[in-house]
């Protein structure tokens, strides 16, 4: 099974509930867009995000400009069935993001779980290539991961896990590290999972 079909699996198969990544609150995003990401006409993307409760939050802020890119189109359908008012300034995107490219390149670039699903250093490498180029200069990339005690595989997958170091080491050629934390999330079904937040300026 490939990646695609992976995950239009999981989302044909399992309620939001049903994923350890499940958030209906996702609060340490909203306080970091808040923090790095004020503007709310400035373009903005969720990679990964057709699962996610966050561009919904954000167009209920007056959040005007907004992408949601996904490799799952069933991902995309829920996201797309939490809006039933006008949707002018949201954007559905159905892509592996190692394949996105845009002419005009985002604000900010958020990422919560997805990187740490690439494990290859050739899948790794080509994500923090694919970010540089659709991010303007001296925008911002919010970046989550499993972090070096946190879980080694999602979903029955094997992951990747981060330390900054080894964020550094991956993008410190076209980004400036400004912020990095860990954090503990809680599953749906109770279990806690070690994540590493950072923040990179775009040189």
């Amino acid at each position: 099974m490939n990646r695609k079909q992976h995950w239009e699996t999981v989302y044909e198969t399992k309620a939001d509930q049903e994923v350890g990544w499940f958030q209906e609150n996702p609060e340490i995003s909203l306080k970091l867009v808040e923090k790095y990401a004020p503007v709310k006409d400035a373009s903005f993307i969720d990679i990964g995000g057709g699962n996610s409760f966050l561009s919904k939050h954000l167009f209920n802020q007056g959040f005007s400009n907004l992408t949601i890119l996904d490799i799952s189109a069933k991902a995309l359908e829920r996201s797309k069935s939490r809006f039933v008012i006008n949707t002018e300034g949201l954007n559905w995107i159905e892509s592996n993001v190692l394949d996105f490219s845009t002419e005009s390149p985002y604000k900010t670039w958020h990422d919560r779980a997805v990187f740490h699903f690439l494990t290859s250093e050739y899948e790794i490498d080509k994500y923090a290539d694919v970010a540089a180029k659709n991010i303007v200069s001296g925008g911002f990339l919010i970046l989550a991961t499993f972090s070096l005690s946190g879980p080694e595989n999602c979903s029955g997958l094997p992951i990747s896990q981060y330390s900054e170091k080894k964020f550094c080491c991956v993008f410190n050629d076209k980004f400036d590290l400004i912020e990095c934390f860990e954090d503990v999330h809680t599953t749906p079904s109770g279990n806690p999972q070690n994540f590493i937040w950072a923040v990179f300026k775009r040189k």
